[in-house]
């Protein structure tokens, strides 16, 4: 599969986005309104199936292979080939791909993995379901994804970790080299969270290519989706093998495994009806993450004047943004007034994972995570998804801009 994804620097497309210049010159005075006099709310998210896509389900139907099936190996080539992977795992959803790959990875009772707090809670969920230890270190607080500085302090302070599973937050990279190098230096495995990162890179390399494994999501609202669906990706023969055969109860992964099951596992399969959304989604992949950063480049032109904080896009990394995050002490007043102007948005997360009642009983829960915790109080995501009109765009611009120039 060819990919013309342009790289940072040389994105005209976005480089276009900025031309019409920064601040409030560039925003219409007045809203526009449909044509009854109303105006549109602006959606955080629009999921979107295309007419291709629509067609290939309906050839998935007529064909009556409806489970696990040729439509579904299809499609964990195609997605291993676009990673940069020599395999691919499909599974249900985003956490049963977590879940497998840690299965798949050997973590046994009690094993501690080191992973961010501030997260969606299936990262770290997904390792107390392997049976593991989840271990939290802080954040950097310009990217949101965690601080190796922090992780080395808890390497020093304990020596029972025997892995690492950093989150890819917003569809920006961790810092995966200094992160890779910790593990080498510690003999840890890496398990790569990129459920919101398909397609971005780090260092000219897409995420899915530094760790032992990494697992994305195609939940409705990420930058691809299956509808629900995920995807287990390695360069490991030995963790494929065994992450196909625990999605399939065990059985062996040769096609003579009928009733025969020798391992635990689970029914986490990806049924072919999906396989067939996903494998048109990819197809569209790069021209949806493009449309993202042509979105985020306008909105970093004319919000960079105002008193928040803006994503940040590190010069060794493409950020795709799954969500476009912004940061101020103001954030609940700002949340209100876009939703009195009808611009949905959406706070991801506003309880850290060590803050959250299930999670009172373990061992790091009453850690002190001084900058995920000030980043739940403060982050607000814009609209930034492929479907936002022109209109959209200026309708949420002048929202916030309105916001902080009527304080």
């Amino acid at each position: 599969m060819t990919d013309t994804d342009p790289t940072p620097e040389g994105d005209a497309s976005v480089e276009a986005a900025t031309s019409a210049g920064a601040g409030a010159e560039a925003v219409d005075a007045e809203p526009e309104l449909d044509r009854d006099g109303t105006s549109t709310p602006v959606p955080i998210a629009e999921p979107e199936l295309s007419d291709d896509a629509i067609e290939r389900v309906a050839s998935v139907l007529e064909a009556g292979r409806l489970a696990d099936g040729p439509e579904v190996r299809a499609f964990e080539e195609e997605f291993a080939s676009y990673c940069g992977t020599a395999d691919a795992v499909a599974t249900a959803n985003g956490t049963t791909a977590l879940h497998a790959a840690l299965e798949a990875i050997g973590l046994e009772a009690g094993d501690a993995v080191i992973t961010s707090p501030f997260s969606f809670v299936a990262s770290a969920n997904a390792i107390r379901l392997a049976g593991g230890t989840p271990v939290f270190a802080d954040i950097d607080p310009e990217t949101y994804t965690l601080d190796p500085t922090d992780v080395e302090r808890v390497l020093g302070e304990r020596d029972d970790i025997v892995g690492l599973l950093p989150v890819h937050l917003y569809g920006l990279p961790a810092d995966m080299p200094a992160l890779c190098e910790l593990a080498d230096t510690h003999d840890l495995f890496v398990v790569e969270d990129a459920c919101q990162a398909h397609g971005a890179k780090i260092d000219g390399r897409r995420v899915g290519e530094f760790g032992d494994a990494a697992c994305f999501s195609f939940y409705p609202t990420k930058n691809m989706t299956t509808g629900e669906g995920g995807m287990i990706v390695t360069d490991r023969g030995d963790i494929a093998a065994r992450a196909a055969s625990y999605v399939n109860h065990g059985r062996e992964t040769d096609g003579t495994g009928g009733y025969e099951h020798v391992t635990l596992g689970h029914n986490y399969r990806l049924t072919s009806v999906a396989a067939a959304i996903g494998r048109i989604q990819l197809e569209r992949l790069p021209a949806c993450n493009r449309a993202r950063r042509e979105h985020a480049a306008y909105y970093d032109d004319r919000l960079a004047d105002l008193p928040l904080e803006t994503p940040t896009e590190p010069a060794n990394a493409r950020h795709v943004y799954h969500q476009y995050t912004v940061r101020t002490d103001d954030r609940d007043a700002l949340e209100s007034t876009l939703s009195e102007r009808e611009v949905q948005t959406g706070v991801y997360y506003e309880t850290p994972i060590h803050r959250q009642p299930a999670y009172e009983t373990v061992s790091t829960a009453a850690a002190s995570l001084p900058q995920a915790e000030r980043a739940a109080a403060d982050v607000l995501s814009l609209p930034v998804h492929p479907g936002l009109t022109e209109r959209d765009r200026r309708t949420v611009v002048e929202a916030v801009r309105d916001h902080f120039t009527t304080q």
